[in-house]
């Protein structure tokens, strides 16, 4: 699974015109289900986000956390993150996990994400979204489990 963090001060995501999710100050983070992953990848990741020390300290080193600064998580599901660039002109997506299982292992991070933390929000699975962000930093990780 991997999941592509984003540090942002505001973040939100649009299907068809409509706002579906957004977060203030916190994480956007674009996921990716591969076909080997597991519910353990799931909550592999999950930790990663919640504790990945991403924010500044009194001192402004990376010292502190999403649960530490009590931070929105918005999570968007993208299979294009997962696709295979080495060769050619033209990503292919072969090394994405079919789209059931990556509607599963998405749907159980995002509710393990809301029984952990208190502001989740989401994107809406295989939609046409349009992701409106403000990145701090610029602040960016790709996270693989």
């Amino acid at each position: 699974m991997k999941g592509l963090l984003q540090r942002v001060r505001g973040a939100r995501v649009e299907v068809a015109g409509e706002i579906v999710g957004a977060v203030d100050q916190g994480l956007l983070v674009l996921v990716a289900v591969e076909p080997e992953d597991t519910r353990a990848s799931a909550d592999k990741l999950l930790h990663k986000l919640l504790n990945y020390r991403v924010f500044s300290d009194a001192e402004g080193k990376m010292n502190l956390s999403l649960a530490d600064v009590g931070g929105g998580l918005l999570l968007v599901s993208q299979f294009t993150l997962a696709a295979d660039t080495k060769n050619g002109l033209r990503p292919s997506f072969s090394t994405a996990a079919p789209p059931a299982l990556g509607e599963e292992l998405f749907g159980y991070l995002l509710a393990k994400a809301q029984q952990l933390h208190g502001k989740v929000a989401s994107g809406r699975f295989g939609a046409d979204m349009q992701v409106h962000l403000v990145n701090d930093g610029p602040v960016t990780f790709l996270l693989q489990t």
